[in-house]
């Protein structure tokens, strides 16, 4: 079953807890604080993997979660980081973020790898803390959580050369003819349910690699049969091979259906519709077909070279594929990448305030990260906290606002009642 759609959850890995530790040591007095530093949590990277063809493995695994790192320990040693972990997809996924949609990675190349969740950074030990009016901290860092996601895949096949046409106009047999490929094939439409690639080889060692998209029909831009999920996949090649049913069979007018599935490439994309085009008037071997062939070569000879093919006996496929191979040389491969990165920066504000239902919000990643660092069963550690809120100037805007003592305020997964 082919499947180019999941949608999947990941984290990186928690980072390691800093240690409150002592050094005691026989004639060591006052040997201070010894507690090392938490080791960072794992990213969640993502790699292109060419042997990889659908997105099925994400259908019966949703869940994935990097190592965290491991606590600080005595003697000032610091905790290993967690490993990463790596999740393998197919050459040619789309990763967006499930909240917002934007584009996190386009995986186009085998190899290429994609930090999607990184992992949080180990909390300090007191060795850290130490200062010249506190010798010996009793407080330590919890380890930073890692970042979660929800994510949306979505497969967009990378090959040279694409199949157009309606059902039954003979692809998938073209396709079987010239490749390795074995699409399953009937006398009869849709026969194909999901894509098929092949690769092509041709005598002087050139190849390239062919997909056979399944038959489109008319509305398929908006949807109707499965437009959308089939056409989304033509968006990657190079060039089209338009697959005509020159004999008309069914009642059928190849010169109307050669309009028809172009008006649905246009109206689905701009881009999709100006694509380079050759003609494969297929089903020559069949009654009707020269009269029509004549018919096509009128109307767009001018505009396409039109190769006159049965796939069903081979005829006119040599030269259909070497005509093709020339072409796809000089075409630019359709492809971009994306790092994952923001395309631009954008300047955030450190922190906002707003009330809402009686409890005061306070958002940002910078207090955000404090507030989960801050092991909140230590005295010593809620203090520094409080300090931090009041140097942020958190304390100032909360009383702007309107708060009073007593109100709720709301710092990430805590709330605080506020007070002076």
């Amino acid at each position: 079953m082919f499947f180019d759609q999941a949608k999947i959850y990941v984290k990186g890995g928690d980072g390691g807890n800093g240690c409150v530790a002592m050094r005691r040591e026989k004639y060591v007095p006052e040997g201070g604080p010894w507690g090392g530093d938490g080791g960072r949590g794992g990213d969640v990277i993502f790699r292109a993997d060419e042997g990889l063809r659908t997105l099925v493995d994400f259908r019966y695994k949703r869940h994935y979660k990097a190592a965290r790192g491991r606590h600080g320990e005595g003697k000032n040693m610091h905790g290993a980081s967690g490993g990463d972990l790596i999740i393998r997809a197919p050459v040619g996924t789309l990763i967006r973020d499930d909240d917002t949609g934007e584009l996190l990675a386009d995986l186009v190349k085998n190899g290429q790898e994609v930090v999607i969740a990184r992992g949080g950074r180990g909390g300090r030990g007191n060795a850290r803390f130490a200062t010249p009016h506190n010798k010996a901290p009793k407080m330590a860092e919890k380890g930073e959580p890692g970042e979660e996601r929800w994510l949306n895949m979505e497969l967009k096949l990378l090959a040279d050369a694409g199949l157009a046409g309606f059902p039954n106009a003979g692809k998938s047999t073209l396709i079987s003819r010239v490749s390795a490929a074995r699409p399953k094939i009937a006398d009869y439409p849709f026969t194909t349910i999901s894509p098929n690639l092949g690769v092509v080889r041709v005598e002087d060692e050139r190849s390239f690699v062919m997909a056979d998209i399944p038959g489109l029909i008319e509305g398929a831009h908006a949807g109707s049969g499965l437009g959308h999920d089939f056409l989304k996949h033509l968006e990657r090649t190079r060039l089209l091979i338009h697959v005509i049913d020159t004999a008309g069979s069914g009642g059928r007018d190849p010169v109307d259906d050669f309009l028809v599935i172009n008006r649905e490439l246009s109206l689905y994309s701009p881009e999709l519709g100006r694509m380079p085009q050759v003609i494969a008037a297929n089903k020559m071997d069949l009654a009707g077909a020269a009269d029509n062939l004549l018919r096509l070569k009128e109307a767009y000879g001018l505009d396409y070279e039109i190769f006159p093919v049965s796939a069903a006996t081979g005829a006119g496929l040599d030269k259909l594929i070497y005509r093709v191979a020339e072409l796809i040389e000089k075409l630019p491969a359709k492809m971009r990448e994306t790092t994952g990165q923001p395309v631009a920066h954008r300047a955030e504000p450190r922190f906002s305030v707003h009330r809402e239902e009686g409890i005061y919000y306070v958002k940002g990643k910078e207090i955000e990260r404090h507030v989960a660092m801050t092991d909140m069963e230590n005295e010593e550690a809620v203090e520094r906290l409080q300090w931090i809120i009041k140097r942020m100037g958190i304390e100032d805007e909360l009383k702007s606002e309107g708060i009073k003592v007593g109100d709720t305020v709301n710092i990430g997964k805590f709330e605080f009642e506020f007070f002076e």
